[in-house]
């Protein structure tokens, strides 16, 4: 199983982004999927979460309200809209495939990472 992200660049406090992640091989719509996300000398943070079947997504509080997970199973793409960006959202953030249909904020939980985006945010 593969997943490349793509989309992370350099935006300005209060923009916008979206990052996505192909995942090829396995079986994508059986997959709960989500991201995180590491900044420079700090632990992975979770971020978000969004089951299999899209019917359960969960966010960390500090980017509820401004990011939104998504999916496409036929096109076994997993996407991440973030709005209102602060320059505390700056890390590299990381896809994730979980061989279990439930969305969990586990990292330890996903089988499958990508090899991450970097998004910047300027003050």
């Amino acid at each position: 199983v593969q997943l490349v992200e793509s989309g992370g660049g350099l935006v300005q406090a209060g923009g916008s982004l979206r990052v996505s992640c192909v995942v090829s091989g396995g079986t994508f719509s059986t997959y709960a999927m989500g991201w995180f996300r590491q900044a420079p000398g700090q632990e992975r943070q979770f971020v978000s979460a969004i089951s299999s079947r899209g019917s359960r997504i969960y966010y960390a509080d500090s980017v509820k309200g401004r990011f939104t997970i998504s999916r496409d199973n036929g096109k076994t793409t997993l996407s991440l809209q973030m709005n209102s960006l602060k320059p505390k959202d700056r890390a590299v953030y990381y896809c994730a495939a979980d061989q279990s249909p439930r969305a969990s904020d586990y990292g330890s939980r996903y089988a499958y990472w990508g090899q991450g985006t970097q998004v910047t945010v300027s003050s």
